[in-house]
């Protein structure tokens, strides 16, 4: 017969701390990941406000002077340059947020510090462990995205009273690309220039190549390909059409949500199941 331990025993309080841990695992992971990011909340804190009034002051007012200059104050899209190229930046913000929080912490937490191992050694899962890792830089791109908004607003460049869409749409951008950079890196056991490979080699051409800068239409066809499959050109496009109303068909709208959407789900998906097994060996 079954031996129930006594309320406030040593064993009732072991059996109360494992379900509370199957239960909240997620949320314990990313309260670590908090605590791990305020070792380095100055750097984000400086980043997510020097970055916008950078970004926005360069390329949104002098060059955007330049451009409106030459071609008029409406000649990309209908609209200033400011007003064209802010959701873009915002998106690009995204980005750079996956690119810092999906990359290297997950080698952290496999390799250099491997936490991983000790949680998966407590009640909590390997999924959960992912799971608690997107939570947690969901809450910093959001905040970022945010802060970066707010600057668009005191530059003066978001047009439509819907602009604020744009701010999720942003953040469905950089989580449809971290996912995969998170399973990608979960698959890595060293660490010899494959991440910064990454940032070279895709990110920063995604970057240049996804009518961030100018439409996508005024590339040769030939190089218009790596922006129909770029997360970023999806994002920017949804996010225009939010921030001053860019015109475009309900189906590619609809195209942006769902090809982000199954971008996180494949990404967010692939990293559970490469942690499980390389925790569980």
């Amino acid at each position: 017969m079954e031996t129930v331990p006594a309320p406030g025993s040593v064993g009732d309080r072991a059996i109360r701390s494992t379900r509370r841990a199957r239960r909240w695992g997620s949320w314990y992971v990313a309260e670590h990941r908090f605590r791990v990011m305020r070792s380095y909340a100055q750097t984000v804190t400086v980043t997510a406000i020097g970055n916008p009034i950078i970004y926005l002051y360069a390329m949104g007012v002098g060059l955007a002077t330049l451009v409106d200059a030459n071609l008029g104050a409406d000649a990309v899209n209908g609209v200033s340059y400011l007003a064209f190229v802010a959701p873009a930046l915002l998106c690009s913000a995204a980005i750079a947020v996956a690119g810092e929080e999906f990359t290297y912490p997950i080698m952290l937490g496999f390799k250099w510090n491997p936490v991983f191992f000790g949680m998966n050694s407590s009640p909590i899962q390997p999924g959960q462990i992912i799971n608690g890792m997107v939570i947690s830089v969901f809450v910093r791109m959001f905040l970022t995205c945010a802060v970066y908004f707010a600057f668009m607003l005191v530059f003066g460049a978001v047009p439509s009273a819907a602009g604020f869409l744009a701010v999720f749409v942003a953040v469905l951008t950089g989580l449809g690309f971290g996912a995969l950079l998170m399973a990608y890196t979960a698959t890595l056991t060293e660490d010899t220039g494959q991440l910064a490979m990454v940032m070279r080699f895709i990110v920063l051409p995604m970057t240049l190549f996804s009518g961030t800068f100018f439409p996508l239409s005024v590339l040769p066809v030939w190089l218009q390909w790596i922006g129909w499959i770029s997360p970023l050109w999806h994002g920017t496009e949804l996010a225009r059409v939010f921030s001053y109303g860019a015109s475009e068909p309900i189906w590619l709208s609809v195209l942006h949500v769902l090809y982000l959407s199954v971008l996180l789900a494949l990404g967010w998906t692939w990293a559970r199941r490469i942690t499980a097994r390389r925790l569980n060996k």
